[in-house]
């Protein structure tokens, strides 16, 4: 078991959160450890569906969001397309597996 506090990134002042999409013709590995050490990317993971990958991003803007998709995201090798889905709101977001 891992304690471990969750901080809510719009007390931090990062107020864009979003989803993105990513198609890798390629291998799916590499660019997902790419992924893995962008300070902004808060997870990865490999899908078996539209999406090679889904990667949540939490960015301070809009502008911040633009610089991680356009500029980092699909400027990886291997990354064919994207498409990023703007968190509107957060409806449900918890921490219980395991607990009843």
């Amino acid at each position: 078991m891992q304690i471990v506090a969750v901080t809510d990134p719009l007390q931090l002042g990062f107020t864009r959160q979003a989803m993105v999409g990513v198609l890798v013709p390629g291998d799916v590995r590499l660019v997902a450890d790419a992924l893995c050490e962008m300070p902004e990317v808060s997870y990865v993971v490999t899908t078996a569906g539209s999406f090679d990958l889904l990667v949540e991003v939490v960015c301070e803007d809009d502008d911040h969001l633009l610089d991680v998709v356009m500029g980092q995201i699909r400027g990886l090798p291997g990354v064919g397309a994207t498409e990023t889905f703007v968190y509107l709101k957060l409806n449900k977001q918890q921490y219980r597996w395991g607990t009843r």
